[in-house]
């Protein structure tokens, strides 16, 4: 099936909820009075309107401009300004404005940096355990070309979680992630509990992009064999008609089934329904 095939309309699980309350409102403005970025906005997350309206938002960090150019990513590709070293204290101070409890930081792919900005995650959690000690971080992290040394150092600040999503099946790579390696994504992972075996790793995957239910398990299977602790799976929803197709809408019985199955695998936590995001609940999984 292509995307030609599939009904005009979404079907009904994929409906969101529009913006209520004064969250939305409160967290977006904070973040055009600090010239933040956020994911949320920037990737047109689904759940925006109700991350937003929880006081809540994914911090993307490095600019709004990234080097890479997946074929699922709303963000924009191109060349990047250069670091804004401020950043790290204004994401602090709207993380305490906001009474964060959990924070989640995530960034564009600065590949053009010998160390793909790696210390502006590690100064931004320094900033933030600064002014809140008790607020847990989440980094949400590039792959940094393989490169250790910047992985440790995301590390060495002692982040709770270390998200680095997958995506994808490893057939689709070269059409989803071009610039990526899937091999690399699971060593990365796996690195992470060389350095701290204490920090909890995360990643995730989008279905509906052409893969098949054995692939996802497949893939389910590497990421707990390189003890990877927290699983999201959402389906990929396309953000404009240069992206890459829907394959087909998956139904949440096969959601259901992946989150059963991940749990029999020995993952701590799933998160496995349409609209799940790598973000989403993400205070929950701490």
């Amino acid at each position: 099936m292509n995307e030609n095939d599939l009904p005009i309309r979404k079907p009904p699980w994929l409906k969101v909820r529009l913006p209520a309350g004064s969250g939305y409102s409160q967290v977006k403005n904070l973040m055009r009075q600090q010239a933040l970025h956020t994911v949320c906005e920037e990737a047109m997350c689904p759940n925006i309107w109700e991350c937003f309206g929880r006081g809540t938002a994914t911090y993307l960090l490095m600019g709004d401009t990234c080097t890479r150019s997946c074929g699922f990513c709303h963000i924009k590709t191109g060349r990047p300004a250069p670091l804004d070293e401020d950043e790290p204290r204004r994401v602090a101070e709207s993380v305490a404005n906001l009474g964060l409890k959990h924070c989640v930081l995530t960034s564009v792919n600065r590949d053009e940096l010998p160390n793909g900005g790696a210390h502006i995650f590690a100064n931004t959690i320094s900033e933030i355990r600064q002014r809140l000690p008790h607020c847990t971080v989440e980094v949400l992290i590039p792959d940094f070309k393989g490169d250790r040394a910047a992985l440790a150092e995301v590390i060495a600040a002692r982040p709770e979680i270390l998200n680095h999503n997958t995506e994808t099946v490893p057939r689709l790579y070269r059409t989803v992630r071009p610039q990526a390696n899937y091999v690399r994504t699971l060593t990365l992972l796996a690195t992470v509990k060389e350095f701290n075996g204490a920090c909890r790793t995360k990643s995730g995957i989008m279905v509906g992009l052409g893969e098949t239910k054995a692939e996802v398990l497949a893939v389910m299977h590497d990421l707990r064999d390189h003890q990877v602790d927290i699983l999201t799976i959402g389906q990929y929803l396309r953000p404009s008609p240069f992206h890459l197709p829907i394959a087909r809408y998956v139904h949440p019985d096969e959601f259901q089934e992946y989150h059963d199955v991940g749990l029999e695998m020995g993952f701590r936590w799933v998160e496995s329904a349409p609209l799940v995001r790598s973000s989403y609940h993400a205070e929950r999984q701490i």
